[in-house]
């Protein structure tokens, strides 16, 4: 289940430069506004030391690490939902969480837009584009449920008013993930993939010399949105695509260590997204390969057999288990068995962060 996440924000604020930061695939930057013309797909690593860590003990064929799918999304504009401007906002329909780039660097070689940098008011702008996006969708359901209402079904009167409370709530200028709803209430709102309903992360992208402790526009925006309960990472996005590009990993980690940093950006924003989406990692050991799988914390064994294969769900029959501190610790499958710390699990084993797998299946 890779987790895809869309880059939005302002044009000129370095989504794409922060892309080119965490994916595989490089995209073209520009100085000019609006000059890209489609969204950028890409594919990251994630990285997990504890997968190298494994290998070293199995020493396998292969090390194949969980991914994160990217989705830059062109530049947005003021006033952009109702023209043109903004006809990629439906690209990130479909993304899992929101990693919203906000500019809080100047350079007179790339004016911003509005004809100042400022932080808060371009999250406004952004918001209010999403929520008018999604104010179209909702009234749109709100037609279809009236329809339905006038035949006497319960539910979608039920469905309506809940609507109607999720219309007034956008209409206030406030994002539908914070819209009075219980989560039986939800249901009328997933089918529409709101796009101010996703989670969100915020990226102020700052200039070189302020990677470390940020710089007046970030300190200004992450006191706005303390309210918000949401997380803020501060990039110097430039300076990190420029050491991504660098081929050897002693290189890019003597340029961060004079940076002052003590791991790149992306390492921070993955950890935030997992967080953000509830998501651990199982890994599975062999001769062949050694893999990290992504999966929501509370799945069964089942569950994450599923992820694998759908025929290892179907076939279940039970899961051996190893802690990957234990592994670690005891240094191979079978030092662990001696010492009981390989466990036959069924299920209803509740898959933990780090543990290492093999399924046990019959179809």
């Amino acid at each position: 289940m890779p987790l895809k996440c869309g880059i939005i924000g302002l044009s000129s604020s370095g989504k794409t430069t922060l892309f080119n930061c965490i994916s595989n695939n490089r995209a073209e930057t520009h100085k000019a506004a609006f000059a890209g013309t489609k969204s950028n797909l890409g594919v990251m690593n994630v990285p997990d030391a504890r997968l190298f860590a494994i290998d070293q003990i199995i020493k396998s064929v292969k090390v194949v690490p969980t991914t994160i799918e990217m989705v830059d999304i062109p530049g947005l504009s003021k006033g952009g939902s109702q023209t043109e401007g903004n006809k990629f906002l439906s690209d990130i329909r479909n993304v899992d969480a929101l990693i919203h780039v906000i500019r809080c660097f100047d350079d007179p070689q790339m004016p911003h837009l509005e004809g100042s940098v400022n932080a808060v008011r371009d999250k406004e702008i952004v918001d209010l584009e999403l929520q008018i996006k999604d104010l179209e969708s909702v009234e749109k359901k709100i037609i279809r449920m009236e329809k339905m209402a006038k035949t006497g079904d319960k539910d979608a009167k039920h469905g309506l008013e809940v609507l109607n409370k999720v219309k007034l709530h956008l209409e206030s200028f406030k994002s539908a993930r914070t819209a009075p709803v219980t989560t039986d209430e939800r249901r009328f709102m997933d089918d529409m993939f709101l796009l101010s309903d996703k989670p969100v992360m915020y990226v102020c992208n700052v200039d070189d010399g302020s990677a470390i402790d940020g710089n007046d526009y970030s300190k200004r925006f992450i006191e706005s949105v303390k309210d918000e309960d949401a997380e803020v990472l501060v990039i110097a996005a430039k300076m990190e695509s420029e050491i991504a590009e660098l081929e050897s990993e002693e290189d890019r980690k003597l340029f961060l260590s004079d940076a002052g940093l003590a791991e790149p950006g992306v390492n921070r924003l993955v950890r935030v997204a997992f967080h953000l989406l509830d998501l651990q990692c199982f890994f599975t050991a062999g001769p062949k390969e050694v893999r990290a799988w992504t999966i929501k914390k509370g799945m069964t064994a089942p569950q994450a057999a599923g992820v694998i294969h759908s025929d290892l769900e179907r076939g279940f029959i039970r899961a051996e288990v190893m802690k990957y501190d234990d592994f670690m610790r005891l240094g191979s499958e079978h030092a662990c068995k001696e010492h009981g710390k390989l466990m036959v699990e069924g299920k209803n084993y509740i898959v933990g962060d780090g543990d290492i797998l093999h399924i046990r299946f019959n179809v």
